[in-house]
């Protein structure tokens, strides 16, 4: 059986694809290493950007595994353009997974991209693989799973967050990090 821990990045300075962990992110990164202490991890796939990257680099360094950088994992662009209303626009988007803002990219289009590394996954030979990314993609992809995780949930996402996807044609999924 497939074991898939999703992790979303730990508490970092901005959104931009180049914003680093802030200290308590930093700090929050050696627990999450600590966390997989007992666990066993063949493969690490990261978003590129630079919080998720020192997210795992702590574990990818203990066990010597090369972080495997995937732009599918990177951050949702919910619009090109600056939205002070962004958290109701968001919202919508979880109630029709068809709308798209201008220059952004719609619900289905992202979760499409988070899907084929799972599924790539879900054919690799790695039994125990940690992908990392960002709280937007991660919680479409959990509602791909499970209709009732929405956008409520995703605003209860923690950073860093930690859920674990088990099985090989039908996937579960549960919550590790508390």
């Amino acid at each position: 059986m497939k074991n898939i821990y999703m992790i979303r990045h730990c508490e970092a300075e901005g959104q931009e694809p180049e914003a680093p962990l802030t200290e308590k992110g930093k700090q929050q990164a050696i627990n999450l290493a600590a966390f997989f202490e007992k666990r066993k991890v063949d493969r690490i796939i990261s978003s590129p950007f630079k919080r998720a990257i020192q997210t795992i680099q702590a574990l990818a360094g203990e066990r010597d595994l090369v972080i495997e950088m995937n732009h599918q994992l990177s951050e949702r662009v919910l619009s090109a353009r600056n939205m002070p209303d962004w958290y109701d626009k968001l919202r919508d988007t979880y109630v029709n997974f068809d709308l798209k803002y201008e220059g952004g990219e719609s619900s289905r289009e992202a979760v499409s991209r988070i899907i084929e590394v799972v599924d790539e996954v879900l054919k690799s030979d790695a039994e125990n693989t940690i992908i990392v990314t960002h709280g937007g993609l991660l919680s479409l992809l959990l509602n791909h799973y499970n209709k009732n995780f929405g956008f409520e949930q995703w605003a209860a996402l923690s950073n860093p967050d930690v859920y674990l996807l088990t099985g090989e044609n039908q996937i579960t999924f549960k919550r590790l990090w508390e």
